[in-house]
């Protein structure tokens, strides 16, 4: 995720969050198949389900159905203090289809852009894979493994970004380390992600109402004191104009509260715990422009398959993460990634330290993703384990132009490095998309995870 800016990637009207457990709706998750594979065609499929993030979600007093957040302000008498606040609001179950617009079947699951239900206009959202019980979130060990999905974005228009990632949260959600997070991972909490975000409404089991400022460019955000931190690996960031991919890294490990410098906002972005560029491969930027898109080499007017390959330095998971590879299938034709094409960098088409280090100089970008310890940095957060995230959101920072057009701005797009994309610098406007392709959707399907070559 690479916006300056993380006051907001997603959006709900009228909403109100929360920690404790309500009981006026009834929280069951929607279930998701996937397959774990041992070798070439043998795979097993296994029952899973995704559980909304608690961001979302509607959060009242204990007592009875008083808000205790609207808009982007919180009840002052539920929540005069962060403890108080965690003590008297409760958050509930979710209607995933009707007020989401979430829905699975089978080994397809399917977002939508914007949603209006019986009583909210929903924007977004955003999920994580649960474990075969049902209990905790599912954690992932990556290296010398594969991650294979199909995706259908042929509905995702520029400016709006459906992303499959994985983020070093707790897998419980913090229900164990913070007694005050009475919900946990039942119902979606313990968010991080290496933009250290700070519209989370709970951290750490009490609510972030510490210095809470309503969002300048939407009514229905804010950020407070706090931000989450953590490691986060970018799989897949995309709608049908570009795609990136993105290993990102800290200092710190597992899910962590950051505040002031730590959080690296504003100037202070290459200051903080966390690297918040990372170390993309987006074929556009990296100068082949007829690979990815509707009708190119991969037409995204139709469903593929994006295969990701994490490579040790022994080719064994006690190895350190030396390679990250990406290919791709459509109609039955395997694709191999695009290479860069672009003055004074070297050829590459996979993510190494060499093609970071390379691509940070030829671009004049900051090289955070190296001072904190770049792919071995990130093997060590997997090794640990990591939790499946799939999201639709729009970008109130930065119109997602750092995905799919050209950014910055105020530097001429002929510079290396500053063409993302083939969308106009407007496209990405959130009170215009917001209407205008309030239809928008991707669904991710048929993830299989296995040995390397294992699972396409």
């Amino acid at each position: 995720m690479f916006p300056a800016v993380s006051l907001l990637a997603f959006s709900l009207l009228a909403t109100v969050y929360g920690q404790q457990i309500g009981t006026l709706t009834a929280e069951n998750h929607p279930r998701l198949t996937m397959q774990q594979c041992t070798g070439k065609n043998n795979c097993q499929t296994q029952q899973h389900s995704v559980v909304l993030d608690s961001n979302w979600r509607w959060l009242h007093s204990t007592s009875g159905s008083t808000n205790c957040y609207t808009g982007n302000s919180w009840d002052a008498s539920l929540c005069p203090d962060p403890a108080t606040c965690a003590q008297n609001c409760a958050m509930d179950g979710a209607d995933y289809a009707g007020t989401y617009g979430i829905t699975t079947n089978g080994n397809a699951l399917t977002l939508k852009f914007v949603t209006q239900g019986p009583y909210s206009k929903n924007i977004g959202s955003r999920v994580y894979l649960m474990d075969a019980n049902d209990q905790n979130y599912q954690m992932f060990n990556m290296k010398n493994q594969e991650f294979t999905f199909d995706v259908d974005m042929s509905n995702l228009p520029c400016g709006l970004n459906g992303a499959l990632y994985f983020v070093e949260m707790d897998a419980d959600g913090g229900k164990s380390r913070f007694p005050t997070n009475k919900a946990g991972s039942k119902y979606g909490t313990g968010y991080c992600d290496t933009q250290c975000p700070q519209d989370i409404k709970f951290i750490n089991g009490q609510a972030n109402i510490l210095g809470w400022e309503g969002s300048p460019s939407d009514p229905n955000a804010g950020s407070g004191q706090f931000g989450t931190c953590c490691n986060e690996m970018d799989v897949w960031e995309a709608n049908k104009n570009g795609a990136a991919f993105t290993p990102h890294v800290c200092s710190v490990q597992g899910q962590t509260r950051c505040q002031g410098t730590q959080c690296g906002d504003g100037d202070e972005r290459y200051e903080g715990i966390c690297d918040k560029d990372g170390c993309d491969f987006n074929s556009f930027r990296m100068g082949d422009q007829t690979f990815l898109g509707p009708g190119k080499t991969v037409d995204t007017n139709q469903k593929f398959t994006v295969v990701t390959q994490f490579l040790t330095n022994n080719n064994q998971t006690s190895g350190q993460l030396s390679e990250i590879r990406r290919l791709y299938v459509q109609n039955g034709k395997v694709i191999a990634n695009s290479k860069t094409n672009i003055p004074g960098l070297p050829t590459f088409d996979s993510i190494t330290d060499s093609f970071c280090n390379a691509q940070k100089q030829v671009f004049g970008d900051t090289n955070t993703f190296e001072q904190l310890g770049g792919l071995n940095q990130m093997g060590q957060a997997f090794q640990r384990g990591m939790a499946l995230v799939m999201s639709i959101w729009d970008d109130h920072a930065a119109g997602m132009l750092w995905l799919d057009s050209d950014y910055p701005t105020d530097v001429p797009a002929t510079n290396p490095g500053v063409a993302r994309g083939a969308c106009s610098a407007t496209s990405g406007d959130p009170a215009t998309i917001e209407n205008t392709e309030a239809n928008a959707s991707v669904t991710f399907s048929n993830i299989k995870v296995g040995p390397i070559g294992s699972t396409y």
